[in-house]
């Protein structure tokens, strides 16, 4: 057992439904664990373990936790659609395999009540979803990662690809309205109505670029893609995961191999190299080559970053290895919430962290590429 999967054995073995080791977040503030996208990142990079190495273990931990949350009639513990927020999506994905995998109805039910969410989401008046119902009108880069690799599993295995151009538009939008041709990046958020305290008011976007939103739309360009069938399509979304990965190169450091918090700005006083989204951006890189929708050359971009990530920031105490470097938590607003204002002094004020699943979960998915291209 490589000292990899033996860090996820102890992450697997020390954690619980009801207090999951990975999920810091809601362990740092003390709140009874629900429905999330942390763990819905964690159950993702599991099941792609399992089906890499094909160690039942990890589908037997993920099916066992899911279990926990998905009750008969396909209602689900802690998920409320009301609140209308794009991050309670991302687990749903990992229900269509598991439902193949297990059988059970429950987790086939549970599917199409998250379905029932995307169906009813708020939209911007350009056709986008919220990112949740407490940000009307906002788009964020991470809620392309949250909501449309499901809807682009739904539609393809469900629908026959009925809504493959909303998936598209959706993207296109991002596109033309959150890339920054100055930096060749991304904002981190999109304000339609241009309201929020935090959007300049006449592009509507946030102030900066932040690593880990460009690392979530990064690996929905590819993940969604992968799920998508269609040539169109494909021919779009690789134009502009060419593009970004090309943009990305130059925000690399050269000593650190990996990118920064504030990618645009290396060196400022407390900024840092930073894991969860570097992890994001070297998987965006080795399955973009490995699917063809990137060149090459990209493959061994990634495997740098991944080797840079376990030298500077994996650790081993008492035994026990830990991932650190990891940002907590960044978002934008609500307006009662002014603190969280898109500037570069908030995005470096926010925690720093080990073992998270926002960083475990993708440095795992680089993982799993690097052994599928040592097969």
């Amino acid at each position: 057992m490589s000292l990899i999967e033996r860090y996820v054995e102890r992450m697997m073995t020390e954690s619980t439904p009801e207090r999951p080791l990975w999920n810091i977040e809601k362990i740092m503030a003390g709140k009874v664990n629900g429905w999330n996208y942390i763990d819905g990142c964690m159950m993702i990079a599991l099941l792609n373990l399992h089906r890499i190495t094909g160690e039942s273990k990890y589908y037997e931990f993920a099916e066992r936790f899911l279990d926990h949350y998905v009750f008969e009639d396909g209602s689900i513990r802690g998920f409320r659609e009301e609140d209308y927020n794009l991050d309670n999506i991302c687990e749903g994905r990992v229900l269509f395999d598991v439902y193949r995998m297990s059988g059970k109805e429950k987790y086939r039910r549970a599917i199409n009540v998250l379905y029932g969410q995307i169906l009813r989401q708020p939209r911007t008046h350009e056709g986008s979803f919220w990112h949740k119902a407490i940000y009307p009108n906002q788009v964020w880069l991470d809620g392309l990662y949250m909501a449309q690799v499901f809807y682009a599993r739904y539609t393809m295995e469900l629908e026959g690809g009925a809504h493959i151009d909303d998936i598209r538009r959706q993207f296109m939008t991002v596109r033309e309205r959150m890339y920054d041709p100055e930096t060749g990046l991304y904002r981190h958020g999109y304000d339609a109505s241009r309201t929020a305290f935090w959007a300049d008011p006449e592009t509507g976007c946030s102030k900066n670029p932040w690593l880990r939103s460009l690392g979530w739309f990064s690996a929905a360009l590819i993940d969604v893609t992968a799920e998508i069938d269609d040539a169109s399509f494909r021919q779009d979304m690789t134009a502009i995961a060419r593009e970004l990965a090309a943009n990305l190169l130059p925000y690399i450091d050269a000593d650190a191999n990996m990118l920064w918090q504030v990618p645009n700005q290396p060196g400022r006083e407390g900024n840092y190299p930073e894991t969860s989204g570097s992890a994001m951006v070297a998987y965006f890189y080795l399955k973009g080559a490995r699917l063809g929708m990137l060149d090459a050359k990209y493959a061994s971009v990634g495997a740098r970053i991944f080797r840079a990530i376990c030298d500077r920031y994996l650790s081993e105490t008492d035994g026990k290895l830990n991932l650190g470097g990891i940002c907590l938590v960044a978002g934008l607003g609500p307006e009662n919430n002014r603190r969280r204002d898109g500037s570069y002094e908030y995005y470096i004020s926010e925690p720093v962290v080990e073992n998270d699943a926002k960083g475990l979960a993708p440095f795992l998915m680089c993982y799993t590429e690097l052994l599928q291209s040592n097969a």
